[in-house]
């Protein structure tokens, strides 16, 4: 029987780091970040507390390359930051005196991801064949994908995971406009969110052509937001692998002793977002932040705000899934909807076939 399809330690693919910001530019040394354990490809960063930690989260990713900068908080275009993150190490990053990420005195934050292989080729389906580049680990499940458009609905852009992927981060990296999320867990292809917003679902058939994904492809409408003639667009495609991550929904049942989300592994990180009304967060927790349950203390995808702790939003990362202690209605609201990710710290059951304990 296999339990982690070989993914028996989930920190080789995904990890959290903290750290304290020290406001250093790289000409006197810099900031270096180390305890990965492994060379990020993708880095979504934050402070989330400090002397003034009101600051937008940042994401960098090696296909775009380091000195190029998105903010899942914001609608704003990629940004050159010479001062920011400025190389990936084997088991880390380096930063520089760009205050997003390392303003003196700051506590920080950063989710990293492992690529492992570059790809590249043409996009496919309908109207004219356009340049991709990118980077994937088909064993974890993602790849970053930067392709652009040609404002022709059909067209077709292969994702390289070789399965389907649940989830996609979509940002048109030139102008200025929303995060377009599509989430197969609601299973309704005209259906998405923005991770820039508290919004709630929405249809956007122009977003990706009423077409779910498939284990090669995700099909484009012909929005601006998605698929502008020759725009730069990046693409973040997870697929689901067992032990090692979950996407999902579940119905809120409004219960202090709320629901239980099974994922199959010990969580080290989650992000929840309502997806039946609007007003509420895209809320993250993660194993390094909080060591111990209950956790009760968030950041927010959708603003540029500190860390917040507030009992109302608690939640137990148990050895085999989610505890909702709450009947909130960021989380946990009686008959709605919610969608979730998830990333192990731990299998709950290795190929070993030796269990996970909990917390």
């Amino acid at each position: 029987m296999s339990y982690t399809n070989g993914l028996d330690k989930p920190t080789d693919y995904f990890n959290t780091i903290l750290w304290v910001g020290n406001g250093t530019a790289i000409g006197s040394g810099g900031k270096t970040v180390t305890g990965i354990g492994f060379q990020p490809d993708l880095v979504w960063g934050k402070a989330r507390s400090g002397t003034d930690a009101v600051d937008n989260h940042q994401l960098i990713n090696a296909v775009r390359g380091v000195t190029k900068s998105t903010r899942p908080n914001n609608s704003t275009t990629e940004r050159t930051e010479t001062e920011g993150l400025t190389s990936f190490t084997s088991d880390g990053f380096t930063l520089g005196s760009n205050g997003q990420l390392n303003r003196n005195g700051n506590n920080c934050v950063a989710w990293n991801w492992k690529c492992e292989t570059g790809v590249s080729g043409t996009t496919t389906g309908s109207g004219s064949e356009r340049s991709y580049s990118g980077r994937v680990n088909t064993t974890a499940g993602i790849s970053i994908i930067n392709y652009a458009g040609n404002s022709t609905s059909g067209h077709t852009i292969p994702h390289n995971l070789g399965a389907t992927p649940k989830i996609i981060f979509l940002k048109n990296l030139g102008d200025t406009g929303d995060w377009i999320i599509h989430v197969g867990a609601l299973n309704d292809p005209e259906k998405v969110l923005s991770l820039n917003l508290t919004d709630a679902g929405t249809n956007f058939n122009a977003g990706f052509n009423t077409t779910n994904p498939t284990s090669s492809v995700f099909t484009l409408g012909n929005s601006v937001a998605v698929n502008d003639d020759n725009q730069q667009y990046l693409a973040i495609c997870f697929a689901e692998k067992k032990g090692y991550s979950k996407f999902g929904k579940y119905t809120g049942n409004g219960n202090a002793d709320g629901s239980f989300i099974y994922c199959g592994f010990k969580p080290a990180w989650v992000m929840f977002k309502s997806s039946s009304f609007a007003g509420e967060n895209w809320d993250i927790y993660d194993n390094k932040r909080e060591s111990f349950n209950v956790m009760d203390t968030t950041l927010k995808a959708d603003s540029n705000g500190a860390e917040s702790s507030n009992s109302l939003f608690s939640v137990d990362f148990l050895s085999n899934g989610i505890k909702l202690r709450n009947g909130h209605t960021g989380t946990n609201q009686s008959g709605s909807t919610y969608i979730f990710m998830a990333f192990a710290e731990n299998p709950f059951v290795t190929s070993t076939g030796i269990p996970t304990t909990a917390r």
